[in-house]
């Protein structure tokens, strides 16, 4: 029962996340920064608290308790995240859902297998596996195996923007006109990067998520007083960015332009922010049921790519393509999944 909890939980929060852009599709006259902007402030400021009110007793007084230190590395850890939660948004509108998704997600899960290992390789600390120890045991060199097989399907799906490209050159120019591989591929790669400091800024906040155990919260919820912090840095970012291109692309009218549907754009635009949060929420629900980080991040990730890919092809981006086109994506997702489940086999054993 408690493993079949584990993935009701990751599902949900996969299929959030998975599905968080779909509400900014219906934003109306409004530029991206603008609706990203009022996303970030749901899913950033306003939801976490309301969420740590709810499951932590006293997650203020936890705060305030806090060292400065550990608020600052967490904080830090959340600016950095930041950005890449910002090309992120950007990776899926130049992309699209299923290979902005795809290409992003794998590439974090690579990532995030290899940069902590070549840490310890550095800093060495006890109980933590480095790089070189990766090369000499069975489990390290499936993750590595799995990246391997992750940079083959992300050229593959690379190719497959390149042919979907040529295809839209040639007719096809109003099937999706923020299509750029280019520039697609350039925020994907710094976002899949980026995006595993959100794992370093938990570790960071970990002492504000075990007193709050000790306060008496349910350990399933521990997470969430950090996440108030840590995504305080995640707002930074987004903040100064989208306010600069408010500025620069003369789009801060927006806010207040009565010709645009303010209401209903600010709706959809919390709803997003919400449904971005709650991968969070469900992450961190799932991962105490199943009692392993691995199995954990596969169900997670192999969830988000999944759900975004059906979005991906209900807003019929790859419509109109040709059938080699299509074959060749579907060659470049399938490695993708293979390689997030060999990395989270290879981190299991």
């Amino acid at each position: 029962m408690e493993s079949l909890l584990g993935i009701i939980f990751h599902s949900i929060g996969g299929f959030s996340s998975g599905s968080f852009y779909m509400p900014f599709k219906k934003v109306k006259d409004w530029a991206w920064e603008s609706y990203w902007l009022v996303g970030g402030f749901f899913s950033w400021l306003i939801v976490p608290p309301i969420a740590a009110y709810l499951t932590i007793p006293n997650f203020t007084e936890i705060i305030a308790a806090a060292s400065p230190s550990i608020k600052t590395f967490t904080f830090t850890m959340g600016l950095i995240w930041g950005i890449g939660g910002l090309t992120y948004g950007l990776g899926v509108r130049y992309l699209g859902m299923s290979l902005g998704n795809s290409i992003t997600l794998g590439f974090c899960s690579a990532f995030g297998a290899l940069v902590p290992s070549i840490y310890y390789d550095i800093v060495p600390t006890e109980g933590k596996i480095s790089f070189s120890h990766m090369l000499t045991n069975t489990g390290g060199q499936i993750v590595l195996l799995g990246v391997v097989v992750y940079l083959i399907g992300i050229a593959i799906s690379g190719k497959a923007g390149m042919l979907k490209e040529k295809d839209f050159a040639t007719g096809h120019e109003d099937k999706d006109k923020d299509f750029n591989l280019v520039k697609g591929l350039i925020v994907a790669v710094i976002s899949g990067i980026l995006s595993s400091f959100f794992n370093y800024g938990i570790e960071a906040g970990k002492s504000m998520a075990e007193h709050a155990v000790v306060n008496g919260a349910n350990p399933l919820f521990q997470n969430n007083v950090t996440y108030v912090v840590l995504l305080w840095g995640g707002l930074t970012s987004n903040f100064i960015w989208c306010l600069y291109l408010n500025f620069k692309n003369k789009s801060i009218k927006n806010y207040t332009d009565k010709s645009t549907p303010i209401t209903k754009n600010v709706l959809f635009s919390a709803l997003a922010g919400t449904m971005w949060f709650l991968q969070f929420f469900f992450y961190g629900m799932g991962e105490s049921k199943l009692g392993n980080g691995a199995s954990s991040w596969i169900l997670h990730m192999a969830t988000i790519i999944l759900t975004a890919n059906f979005w991906g092809f209900y807003l019929k981006e790859w419509k109109g393509v040709s059938k080699k086109t299509l074959r060749t994506f579907f060659w470049g997702i399938g490695l993708i999944m293979l390689a997030i489940v060999l990395v989270g086999i290879g981190n299991s054993l």
